[in-house]
């Protein structure tokens, strides 16, 4: 069972009010926006050997700045993004109005903060992630969790070192450039997580050493030199559709705060297609069968706990051959058939967009200084009236995407839409 937990950015969705009324305007708006941690615009290709943007031409370089002192402008310019604990440096102003940007740090200026602490700027710390030809730049990411000195250091130019899943909710989902300075701490985060958890052989037991400019790792031993890559986990995330009598399947677990339903999720297991994991997970966790499946879109999601450096969600429309629920109370809370009428509405009621500029002053905040344990907003304003029955995650997550399309009947690219008796309606 996927173990996918928003409850610490979702506080805020179970507390917002009924509104009297729903655009299909934002509905359909909303949908459109790009999958978060998805576009990375430094990762469009893998330049070539000989290129000086490459990992090896440029880890050539890069060792031979470090054994040197100079401070002559380099080309390629070389962008160093430091993680602490998994979170990435970050900044509330940016040049173009972004509510947040990632602290890059320029290589003399991270040889600087460096110079005295417990992490040592080397060849093997630094881990290659893209680069940019029109910015003649090459990017790379460090873990400095063990440099304690540095949070107050950088803290002073306004930096602060700021979890994943919040600058996620702070994202400006319209936006292009943030949603790609996203992908990019995403990216960074998920292959530092899997450096510090394959720091040893799994054959041997032997130090396993980077190679590549960190793409990947190998045994020390002579005997064994048993490569490692990055780690994915595939995931299955699908929105099970009744289609007979217009309605989908929600479920809860009871790590979700109060009134929140999201689709259906599980690891795929050794030996199974996408297509027979999600039957035997929906089968599994609620008892209904799975006939049509039809694929939506996928999403990295680096956001999960660190022994799971980066899964991927793998998103279908899953057609039901049965309706009767019988819910697996190890695994969900509870599991049932909503309308599409009702889930439109538990859209509308859901004010996403003040979440996220909510997101965006946390931020702000925290990079000015804001001591540990503030109150940064005290639950905001929110309009009298009835709770919201429900509401389900926002549009940096599959859930929402998959949700929104079989709302708006927006069919997946590629899948052609039925004719009907009542006239000419999405498959969905």
């Amino acid at each position: 069972m996927l173990s996918v937990s928003f409850a610490s950015i979702a506080i805020f969705f179970s507390k917002t009010q009924v509104k009297q009324s729903y655009s299909p305007l934002f509905l359909n708006t909303m949908s459109l926006y790009s999958h978060a941690f998805a576009g990375n615009p430094i990762r469009t290709r893998t330049p070539k050997q000989t290129e000086p943007f490459s990992p090896q031409s440029a880890l050539q370089t890069l060792k031979t700045l470090l054994s040197s002192q100079s401070h002559e402008p380099i080309s390629p310019d070389f962008k160093v993004l430091p993680f602490r604990k998994g979170r990435p440096l970050a900044g509330s102003v940016s040049e173009n109005g972004h509510s947040w940007h990632l602290g890059w740090l320029n290589l003399g200026e991270c040889r600087g903060f460096l110079e005295n602490s417990e992490v040592g700027l080397s060849e093997d710390s630094l881990v290659y992630l893209g680069c940019k030809y029109e910015d003649d730049a090459v990017y790379w990411a460090i873990d400095v969790s063990e440099a304690s000195k540095l949070v107050s250091e950088l803290g002073e130019r306004q930096f602060c070192f700021v979890e994943l899943r919040t600058l996620m909710v702070a994202t400006d989902w319209a936006d292009a450039k943030a949603m790609g300075e996203l992908a990019i701490a995403g990216h960074a985060r998920a292959l530092l997580e899997w450096h510090n958890l394959s720091r040893f052989c799994g054959s041997c037991g032997a130090k396993a050493v980077p190679m590549e400019a960190g793409r990947r790792k190998q045994c020390a031993n002579e005997l064994c030199k048993m490569r490692f890559y990055p780690r994915v986990d595939p995931v299955v995330i699908m929105l099970v559709i009744d289609k007979e009598n217009d309605r989908a399947l929600l479920s809860r677990q009871s790590r979700y705060v109060p009134r929140m339903w999201s689709c259906l999720a599980g690891f795929i297991e050794p030996g199974e297609s996408l297509e027979e994991a999600l039957r035997r997970e929906t089968w599994e966790e609620t008892g209904i069968e799975v006939g049509e499946v039809v694929y939506h879109s996928s999403q990295p999601w680096p956001v999960g706990p660190s022994s799971m450096p980066c899964q991927l969600m793998v998103g279908f429309f899953a057609y039901a051959k049965s309706v009767e629920i019988q819910v697996d109370k190890e695994e969900l809370e509870d599991a049932k058939w909503h309308s599409r009428e009702d889930i439109k509405k538990a859209l509308s009621y859901a004010e996403y967009k003040k979440a996220q500029k909510s997101a965006a002053a946390k931020v702000e905040q925290m990079c000015k200084g804001v001591e540990k344990g503030q109150q940064l907003s005290a639950d905001f304003s929110i309009e009298s009236g009835e709770l919201a029955p429900m509401f389900i995650p926002g549009p940096y997550a599959i859930a929402h995407h998959l949700i929104t399309s079989w709302v708006n009947q927006v069919a997946p690219k590629g899948v052609e839409t039925q004719k009907q008796e009542s006239g000419s309606q999405s498959n969905l």
